[in-house]
C-alpha cells in the first residue's frame, strides 16, 4: 500500500511513518490520496511532510528528534486558496484558510508540489459540488407521502320535496244587501198620533173615537 505513495522521490521513512500514523487518525471512509515529503538541500533527516485526503490536508511534522511526530489539519471547506510557488531549488506549498491563517512547507520537490495542487484543487471542488448540493437539498421540502384518507361512500342523491302549494284564497264574502228599512205607513203612523192626543187629554174619547173610524173608513 505506501508504495504507491513513494513514485515521486519522497523520503521512503517519512512517508512510513506518516502512512502509519494515518492509519490510526483517519475514520472509515477517509482516503489518503497523496503524501509529499520535504527534501531539503543539505541535511534531510527528519523532513516534513504534507497529506492530502478526500476530506482535508494534513502537515506533519517530526518532534522529539524524530522519536514523535505531530501535525495540524484543515478540512477543505475551512481552506480558502491553495498556492504553490517553484524556486530554484524546490518548491513552496502554500494554503490559507478562510479565517486567514497560512501553512506551507518549503523545499517541496517541484512534482510533488504540483501533484499537492492539483489533489488539493480537486478535493476543493469536490466539496463546494458537495455543498452546493447540501444547499438544493436544504431549500427543497422533505418529501412525506400522504396519508390515505378514509373511504367515504357517496352520498345518495336527494330529492327535494314538493313544493308547499299555498293553499287557496277563500272566496269573497256576497255582500249583504242593505238593510232597507220599512218606513211605517202613513195610516199606522196617524192612528199613533191621534192616540198620543188622547192620552194627552187634547182631545175627548168621542172625538178619538170619531177621529179613528175615520182613517179606518179609509181603507
Amino acid at each position: 500500500m505506501i508504495e504507491k505513495f513513494l513514485n515521486d522521490q519522497q523520503d521512503p521513512k517519512a512517508v512510513e511513518k506518516v502512512y502509519s500514523r494515518l492509519k490510526e487518525l483517519l475514520p472509515p471512509g477517509e482516503e489518503t490520496m497523496y503524501i509529499a515529503s520535504q527534501k531539503k538541500p543539505l541535511v534531510n533527516i527528519l523532513p516534513d511532510c504534507v497529506v492530502v485526503t478526500n476530506r482535508r490536508i494534513l502537515f506533519f511534522t517530526p518532534a522529539n528528534l524524530g522519536l514523535s511526530i505531530k501535525f495540524v489539519d484543515f478540512v477543505w471547506k475551512d481552506i480558502a486558496d491553495v498556492n504553490v510557488k517553484e524556486e530554484i531549488i524546490g518548491a513552496v506549498f502554500m494554503i490559507k484558510t478562510t479565517k486567514g491563517a497560512e501553512m506551507g512547507v518549503d523545499y517541496l520537490p517541484k512534482v510533488q508540489a504540483r501533484k499537492l495542487y492539483q489533489y488539493s484543487q480537486e478535493c476543493r471542488e469536490n466539496e463546494r459540488k458537495r455543498e452546493e448540493l447540501q444547499r438544493v437539498q436544504n431549500m427543497q421540502p422533505a418529501f412525506e407521502k400522504p396519508e390515505p384518507k378514509p373511504y367515504v361512500p357517496p352520498l345518495a342523491p336527494v330529492t327535494p320535496p314538493p313544493p308547499v302549494q299555498a293553499p287557496p284564497a277563500p272566496a269573497p264574502m256576497p255582500q249583504p244587501a242593505p238593510v232597507v228599512e220599512a218606513k211605517p205607513d202613513e195610516l199606522t203612523e196617524k192612528l199613533k198620533k191621534l192616540k198620543m192626543l188622547f192620552d194627552n187629554g187634547l182631545i175627548t174619547q168621542e172625538e178619538y173615537n170619531q177621529k179613528k173610524m175615520d182613517l179606518l173608513s179609509d181603507l
